[in-house]
């Protein structure tokens, strides 16, 4: 069994690890070709396959006689598509994946648009080209393939489960961070994201920065890897010249979950999402959470009910003052984000659906 995977696919491989699967995590970045692939199949004797992302992850497994799964990552259904020559690779992965995953029914029905439908509008204009040719008598065309997408997406909701650090300093995190002010009078925002143009971290900074210069007390800091190394070092660059804006690197699951728990509020800029784990973690450890109007933030936070959805980086920093000085509103905002991410993102729920689709891979090795 491999998995291979874009960053954050690392829950995937523990629900198949717990049904006895052996399981080999791979980031597709490491992966630099098919040909890479294929030595890992043979090196590992692996079985099957499962890839987080259409083109990025699933490519890499075509043509290797493995039978595998897809899950949708966010950028190949919202970015990929409109990419002509990626738009026809991701159909023929599809075609060859004997099963595909969508974190919301919006997703789903994209990837149903762009494969199934069209597919299906392309086999009626070559059904009625080849009876018009045969009533000239010319010779037909091979037979096109009908839709194969449909029946083969499922929807499963991300899973989510936070494990905090119980020892994790927060005092020491803002003192490294570079934040020297008593933590009972600051209201610290964290983006967490890697750093890649997709995320879009400096969305936020000039105008959050003003803010800072208005109120000393309130600071963005920046979290994640560095996923583009040419664009991480322009976000160290701006980050370095920005009042009350900070980064930091990559940190430890149980140390994020908790540094999560103990900020004001957690925020969202990304371009596009499939679903973020940063928001439903937040929801889960009853964190206000402040996000992008984009469809896949908008699947997850409800305005003014789960969460706060901002449209531009000035009615971000309206919706932050007033969050910090309503605090109903973030009670209420908790709440109800709370108890939405326990009721549709159980863990419990996503270990069942994938390894009842496993099950399915393996009859097809046993076939």
């Amino acid at each position: 069994m491999v998995l291979t995977a874009v960053q954050g696919l690392d829950t995937g491989g523990d629900h198949l690890e717990a049904a006895g699967h052996v399981c080999v995590l791979k980031d597709a970045s490491d992966l630099e070709s098919s040909s890479g692939v294929a030595k890992l199949i043979e090196a590992e004797n692996l079985e099957a396959a499962l890839a987080l992302h259409l083109y990025r992850g699933g490519r890499l497994l075509q043509g290797h006689g493995v039978p595998f799964g897809i899950i949708f990552g966010g950028t190949d259904l919202n970015e990929d598509v409109n990419h002509e020559e990626k738009n026809k690779v991701m159909g023929k992965v599809l075609e060859e994946a004997r099963f595909a995953v969508a974190f919301t029914e919006s997703m789903k029905e994209v990837a149903e648009t762009q494969w199934c439908v069209r597919a299906l509008r392309s086999g009626l204009l070559e059904t009625a080209g080849q009876t018009a040719r045969q009533s000239r008598g010319l010779s037909l065309a091979q037979p096109v393939g009908q839709p194969h997408a449909r029946s083969k997406i499922y929807v499963q909701s991300q899973g989510v489960v936070t494990v905090p650090n119980a020892a994790f300093n927060w005092n020491t995190f803002l003192h490294q961070s570079g934040i020297n002010q008593s933590a009972d009078n600051l209201y610290i925002f964290l983006l967490v994201c890697g750093l890649r143009q997709v995320k879009d971290p400096l969305y936020l900074v000039d105008a959050f920065s003003e803010w800072h210069r208005e109120e000393p007390n309130v600071y963005m800091v920046i979290v994640g890897p560095e996923v583009d190394p040419v664009f991480t070092r322009e976000v160290e660059a701006k980050v370095q010249r920005t009042l009350g804006v900070r980064l930091v690197g990559e940190m430890p699951q149980g140390d994020l979950h908790a540094a999560l728990k103990n900020c004001f509020a957690v925020v969202n800029s990304s371009v596009s999402e499939g679903m973020s784990a940063a928001i439903l973690e937040a929801m889960d450890l009853e964190v206000p959470v402040l996000a992008r109007n984009i469809p896949g933030n908008a699947a997850v936070v409800k305005h003014e009910v789960t969460g706060l959805l901002f449209s531009d980086p000035q009615e971000f920093v309206h919706l932050a003052k007033r969050l910090t000085r309503d605090p109903a509103l973030e009670r209420d905002l908790v709440a109800r984000g709370t108890e939405y991410v326990r009721a549709c993102h159980s863990w419990q729920a996503e270990r069942h659906t994938y390894q009842s689709l496993i099950r399915t891979l393996e009859g097809s090795i046993q076939d």
